[in-house]
């Protein structure tokens, strides 16, 4: 219960912090993913170093990285001044949909393992976060305002567009939670970091956000 109420307390100063600089100004918004994407890259650095010992193995792969985590940086603050504060606020709900629906239903059930990767991961957790993601992702974009309707064309009457959306957005976290999973099981650690007490690291917490997102903007348009 104490881990529990961790995670909770840690989640909600995140997700404030997260609110307020998405719909404070476009400055703190860039502030916000710079931060967490340099915290991001020192735990992937951490990572690798303990996998790896070749260096020239090491420097393409945080070369990789590097690009890739910059990718995100450019397509999260395009997308702010682009689309609207709205349509990042929906990639964010659906994400932390799916970490929340497979961290609760893989406590509850259990059940066979999804993956020898992680262990941790269940079928059922899996399962759940795919629930968690529709049914929480289109309950708030139906209580939202109704601008909302005609910014992203997702009515009633387009229900059927949104599902598959959803159920990809959820995989698509997973896949990254999963890759995650791998690189710290490599480097025999539990987690990226401390930094986010009941979490572990940055990268424990965003690991699904930085593949779902850029992904899940592409399939949406």
């Amino acid at each position: 219960m104490n881990e529990i109420f961790k995670r909770i307390f840690t989640s909600l100063i995140v997700f404030i912090l997260f609110i307020f600089s998405l719909f404070f100004n476009h400055i703190t918004w860039q502030i916000f993913i710079l931060v967490f994407l340099i915290i991001s890259f020192y735990e992937f650095l951490n990572l690798i170093n303990k996998i790896y010992k070749n260096i020239i193995i090491k420097f393409l792969i945080l070369t990789i990285i590097s690009f890739y985590l910059f990718f995100n940086l450019k397509i999260l603050s395009n997308a702010r001044l682009q689309l609207g504060e709205e349509i990042i606020l929906i990639l964010f709900i659906a994400c932390i949909s799916s970490d929340i629906g497979g961290y609760v239903c893989g406590k509850l059930i259990g059940g066979p393992k999804l993956t020898k990767i992680s262990p941790n991961k269940t079928i059922a957790g899996s399962i759940g976060s795919i629930l968690f993601t529709i049914i929480i992702t289109s309950c708030f974009i139906n209580l939202y305002d109704n601008e909302l309707y005609s910014l992203i064309n997702f009515g009633i009457d387009n229900s059927l567009v949104i599902y598959p959306w959803l159920i990809l957005m959820s995989v698509f976290c997973q896949v990254g939670d999963i890759l995650i999973s791998y690189l710290k099981r490599k480097a025999n650690v539990k987690d990226t970091g401390r930094l986010l007490p009941g979490h572990g690291g940055i990268l424990d917490r965003i690991d699904g956000l930085i593949i779902a997102i850029p992904i899940g903007l592409f399939v949406f348009f």
